[in-house]
């Protein structure tokens, strides 16, 4: 594992980083667990959630339990394997089997077109579904399993033949996995959940999808010794880096991985430092899928080539434990706790009482064709607004584009019999919410970041609302044609994907944060449509 300095400014804030760091005898503190790292306040929780510093080693113990559950579902023809997670429960085993080329269906979502899509009924006699939750009350992926439960049955499928629960022991999770008799792997519960990538968490949808999960731990394993020295130590290198230019002003983490033989390792490292840092007003905002606009407070972080002002090398189980360290170094540098996750509980607070009772409809500031646009504005058509929400940014911040949508439905975007791979990309590009990203950002060179709800309230939802005060938000939702009912639960799949985006709505508003909504009447023809307006903008 390395990590190369390649520019000259950046090598000297990491230095003066690391001599901070080496002063106080961090590496070595942090590699023996030492709870104190984050201040008095933080030392609490610190102390129950650093067991990820010892997964190499600790998780080889699950892997005769791991393994004979791979067994069994491959026994069983279970080839379809669904993991039902969010944020760090979902995201390291994606990064895993992406790049291990085997399929996994990530369903992080409370869309009900994405989850019909998972539960096709060609699928579903091979289906194998993993839940994982940590704390065993997430409410997406309880409805998910409620969802999967009543489909398994009306199919006459026994949901205990099918369902497999990660979860920290003594949670809700466990109780009900027992109850139903579902089979069960418990995590460490000394493990936060955004440094669990090497934990039951990653490791078990991984080995049910077929990928190599024992390699992972071989490569943290190796990096493991280096990670107490004061120098030839890739995890202090790269936490000074991070730490040192964000102190420097460079607090834009532009992640470059289009050479990387890892695939998707930028979305899993957003989650992680966005989430750890983002807070007390401080924080690094990472941003992925952009290219480098050239601006001050850039830092271009490219994982396995040149493509920026550092590289890092690394095989996939000792990245993920090295940017763990990192961002825990980090996190001292900017005096900030990287495990509390202060500003989430609200946004998730205001989706349970939207749930109870969804406000009666408010009327749009205007209508454009199939986009309604809630919210403060003086524009009065798409063009002109997003000019607007551009020219709010400020020279320091930002832009977010929040969409509450089918993060798939690109893919069913009608193409020409014949068409070749380029003509395909063009078509699902033209149909794809998120490339509403790229058009933006050719006219700024502030960053603009995507997300998709509620993926992204798991990851860089606590920047958004626990960072610097300098983003402007756009949040998308659109029409629900046809929901989906939550067995046991007073609302639907749409319910609940409406009642997340405004509750996320209501957070960035107390907290004093510029955003709007904009509705989709028609997700098809809305979607076509703030793309032109975009280009247009």
């Amino acid at each position: 594992m390395e990590v190369t300095i390649r520019d000259e400014e950046v090598a000297e804030a990491a230095s003066s980083a690391a001599v901070r760091l080496l002063d106080d005898g961090v590496p070595a503190r942090l590699a023996a667990g030492d709870p104190g790292l984050w201040g008095e306040e933080a030392a609490a929780g610190a102390a129950t959630r650093l067991g990820w510093l010892n997964l190499p080693l600790t998780s080889r113990e699950l892997l005769p339990e791991i393994g004979k559950l791979a067994e069994w579902a491959g026994a069983q023809g279970l080839t379809n394997v669904v993991l039902a997670g969010m944020g760090g429960s979902s995201l390291a085993a994606e990064v895993i089997c992406d790049t291990a080329d085997v399929p996994l269906t990530v369903l992080d979502t409370s869309d009900p077109r994405q989850v019909r899509r998972a539960l096709a009924d060609d699928d579903l006699d091979r289906t194998v579904l993993v839940v994982a939750s940590k704390s065993g009350t997430t409410v997406e992926t309880d409805a998910a399993l409620r969802v999967f439960e009543a489909a398994f049955r009306a199919a006459g499928i026994d949901p205990g033949d099918r369902i497999v629960v990660v979860t920290d022991p003594g949670s809700p999770l466990e109780q009900a996995a027992i109850d139903a008799g579902y089979q069960m792997v418990l995590a460490r519960p000394d493990v936060d959940g955004r440094y669990s990538a090497l934990s039951a968490f990653g490791l078990v949808p991984s080995a049910l999808a077929g990928a190599e999960i024992e390699r992972l731990l071989d490569d943290a394993d190796e990096v493991t010794p280096l990670l107490a020295r004061s120098a030839g130590n890739p995890g202090l290198d790269l936490g000074a880096v991070l730490g040192g230019a964000a102190l420097a002003g460079r607090d834009k983490l532009i992640l470059e991985d289009r050479l990387a033989q890892i695939t998707g390792l930028p979305g899993w490292i957003e989650q992680l430092v966005a989430a750890s840092l983002g807070k007390d007003g401080r924080g690094i905002l990472p941003v992925v899928a952009a290219d480098p606009s050239g601006a001050g407070d850039e830092l271009v972080v490219a994982i396995g080539s040149d493509n920026g002002d550092v590289r890092v090398d690394g095989a996939l189980g000792a990245q993920f434990l090295v940017w763990e360290y990192a961002t825990a170094l980090a996190g001292r540098l900017l005096e900030v706790d990287p495990f509390g996750r202060p500003d989430v509980a609200g946004a998730e607070r205001n989706t349970a009482a939207l749930l109870e009772h969804l406000p009666a409809a408010e009327l749009p500031a205007f209508t454009d064709g199939p986009v309604e646009v809630y919210g403060p504005t003086a524009a009065r058509d798409l063009p002109g607004l997003l000019a607007e929400l551009l020219a709010a940014v400020p020279r320091d911040g930002y832009l977010a584009v929040l969409a509450h949508l089918d993060r798939l439905a690109a893919f069913d975007a009608p193409v020409r019999d014949g068409a070749d791979f380029e003509e395909m990309t063009d078509a699902w590009m033209a149909a794809d919410a998120a490339t509403l990203r790229a058009l933006l950002a050719l006219r700024t060179d502030r960053p603009v970041t995507f997300g998709w709800g509620p993926r992204y309230l798991h990851a860089t939802g606590q920047y958004h609302k626990g960072g610097p005060r300098n983003g402007v938000y756009v949040l998308i939702t659109g029409v629900v044609e046809d929901d989906l009912g939550v067995p046991g639960r007073p609302y639907g799949l749409g319910g609940l994907q409406l009642a997340q985006a405004l509750g996320d709505l209501q957070a960035l508003a107390g907290r004093g944060r510029p955003a709007v909504r904009l509705h989709l009447t028609d997700r098809v023809t809305g979607v076509a449509h703030l793309l032109a307006a975009a280009q247009e903008a």
